[in-house]
């Protein structure tokens, strides 16, 4: 019996090109940092805290382990980077531009799973503040409310692909893992969710992402592709949904 489905959000629910929304938040955020981190640094800075990220242990938040690896040998900085983290994502964010889409029939599955009364949870990689998330989902018009819970850089201590961020998200909702349904783009962070016991959905609107083209070839991503349960348009999850809890 499936109750709790888990939604990823970049080229999920929110379908853009994210190679190209890269290029432009760096060009923005950059120079928000400038009188904190040298342009120079600031792209090799972040890149390292977000690919560190893939060891921390759940020992620390994400935040807190970013933050470690981002700030070395200017941790006088912490408190300083982390409040200009917030306040560009508060006040500057907004204004890169964007060409985003909802996924046909996104309303009517979120309305539909709603009816069914299953708890529905944001499970996108938490390497941002919430603010990113909630500020993603406001370029379609999604209202974060809607759901349980949302994953973000102050919530979570694993980050995807690891099988512990999917363990720890089913432990802080308190539900078994068979009882979860994952759906999402990719087939390495999304659909790893099967080797913690989870179901999992491959939604096909995004087509195959080349994520490498986002970091200038230095992979943030590591892991093996794994083969969905399911796949199929968005949509078709409530197909899935309906059959699975038949059986």
């Amino acid at each position: 019996m499936i109750n709790t489905i888990l939604l990823d959000l970049d080229n999920t629910m929110v379908l853009f090109d994210e190679t190209a929304f890269y290029l432009r938040f760096m060009e923005h955020i950059t120079p928000y940092f400038g009188d904190l981190v040298p342009a120079a640094e600031f792209g090799d800075r972040l890149l390292i805290g977000i690919r560190e990220l893939r060891n921390n242990d759940g020992s620390l938040s994400n935040r807190e382990y970013f933050l470690n690896h981002f700030c070395r040998g200017i941790d006088n900085q912490r408190h300083a980077i982390w409040q200009r983290f917030l306040s560009f994502y508060q006040s500057e964010y907004e204004k890169i531009p964007v060409q985003a889409a909802r996924p046909d029939g996104l309303e009517e599955l979120l309305d539909q799973l709603e009816a069914w009364g299953l708890r529905i949870v944001v499970a996108t990689n938490p390497i941002f503040p919430e603010i990113a998330p909630n500020k993603r989902m406001a370029w379609v018009g999604i209202d974060p409310r809607r759901f349980l819970l949302t994953t973000h850089i102050d919530n979570m201590g694993f980050v995807k692909p690891r099988r512990e961020y999917y363990q720890q998200l089913c432990g802080l909702l308190g539900t078994p893992p068979e009882q979860c349904l994952m759906v999402g783009n990719d087939l390495i962070n999304d659909m790893v969710a099967g080797t913690a016991g989870i179901k999992t959905f491959l939604s096909t609107e995004s087509g195959i992402i080349d994520y490498t083209a986002l970091t200038k070839g230095r992979s943030l991503r590591g892991g093996e592709k794994h083969a969905p349960d399911f796949s199929g348009p968005l949509a078709a999850v409530l197909t899935v949904v309906a059959g699975l809890n038949r059986r």
